[in-house]
């Protein structure tokens, strides 16, 4: 039995946030440390196969605020806005499910905290995706996250496809509160992760927003490690 087993035979960070997000640039004491806690979210292994650690000065610049750039990729506005009318605000809800029409992607979502280096672990099933419990809920304010694998000792995982996504494709989260979040994709962006810009990607929202996080890249398979980021962006655009 594959509960929650992604359907798409080929379908996945991911980085991500942390219990305080960082308002933007010269964050200082706990919002500075936030920023230092993303950039290692950012830049953890997501391939079920290693991970590395990131490099300091990326880091430094993410507590100092700086947001280094990386070529983004996909469709949608390059600022994220994509034109999509945001829907209200959620209440916070813990997710249950996930599910994405476009990839024929639908996981039940393990619970991802940080380990004691601060570091957000990884889901421990490849089939199977996972919000990061100390940010936002998807479909309440803020850049909510979700990350899975992309490959699992040569196999597909579950977010296997996730960088063929495109502006316009949908997203549903199924929450404890019995609503649906219903998430729009603005846009899809891949990171070096040598230069993930944290504050861009994680900053905070006036709306509901969800960030899905894999690998992306090359494969280095000395190093058991992808050199990427890919991340969706996306934004709530109703709920059922």
């Amino acid at each position: 039995m594959n509960r929650g087993r992604a359907s798409a035979p080929t379908a996945h960070p991911a980085p991500v946030v942390s219990t305080a997000r960082p308002r933007g640039r010269g964050a200082t004491g706990p919002l500075a440390a936030a920023a230092l806690a993303l950039a290692v979210l950012s830049l953890a292994g997501c391939a079920g196969q290693g991970s590395s650690e990131p490099p300091a000065r990326q880091a430094q610049n993410a507590a100092q605020g700086e947001t280094p750039g990386g070529p983004a990729t996909g469709a949608g506005s390059p600022n994220g806005s994509g034109g999509s009318q945001a829907a209200p605000a959620l209440a916070r809800s813990e997710p249950e499910k996930i599910t994405i029409p476009s990839l024929g992607v639908s996981s039940t979502l393990e619970t991802l905290r940080q380990d004691k280096d601060g570091v957000m672990k990884s889901p421990k099933d490849p089939d199977l995706a996972g919000w990061y419990e100390p940010g936002p809920t998807p479909g309440s304010k803020g850049p909510a996250v979700i990350a899975g694998h992309v490959t699992w000792n040569g196999a597909a995982a579950v977010f296997a496809k996730l960088k063929t996504m495109k502006a316009g494709d949908t997203i549903e989260v199924a929450r404890q509160d019995g609503k649906t979040a219903m998430f729009t994709v603005e846009r899809v962006a891949e990171y070096p992760k040598a230069k993930f810009p944290t504050l861009e990607v994680y900053k905070n929202l006036d709306y509901a927003g969800l960030r899905q996080v894999t690998c992306g890249g090359e494969f280095d398979t000395k190093k058991h490690y992808y050199d990427s980021n890919v991340v969706v962006f996306a934004r709530m655009t109703g709920t059922a």
